[in-house]
């Protein structure tokens, strides 16, 4: 593996943000991806509809707000995975998930009294379900 990410922090940023996006992701690149230094790649990253519940798990715990965001957006966390995106600090976090239909209502509840006025509005609003979104030669990617 050290190699592998030796020969893969060689790639240019635009070209391993290209990467991320292809339909045609070779898998071995795929933890060096959740070791990027780079916010904007692995915040695309999170977007892929393809992504496995160990990369939701590693990206959910990455220090960047914008790519544990793009996670919260999933239809397909585990309940541990919702929680972890309720108990976030950062409030946009938890603007994000209050509209996930995976939601139970106490959930819910518990953010339409959240202290941030943006997250109560989303959470009162109701489930949204997302959709993706594929242009030609990339992944499908979470809306």
């Amino acid at each position: 593996m050290d190699e592998l990410l030796k020969t893969y922090k060689r790639i240019p940023i635009a070209e391993r943000t290209e990467m991320v996006l292809s339909a045609d992701l070779e898998p071995r690149w795929r933890p060096c991806i959740l070791q990027d230094q780079d916010a904007q790649v692995k915040a695309y990253f999170a977007r892929r509809a393809d992504l496995t519940g160990e990369e939701v798990e590693a990206l959910l715990a990455d220090p960047n707000q914008t790519v544990r965001l793009n996670c919260a957006r999933r239809a397909d966390l585990t309940p541990a995975q919702v929680v972890r995106c309720l108990e976030d600090r950062d409030p946009n976090l938890r603007y994000f998930i209050a509209r996930s239909p995976q939601l139970t209502e106490d959930q819910r509840a518990a953010l339409r009294a959240d202290p941030d006025p943006l997250v109560q509005r989303a959470a009162a609003k109701g489930p949204k379900h997302r959709g993706t979104r594929q242009r030609p030669g990339q992944a499908p990617l979470i809306r």
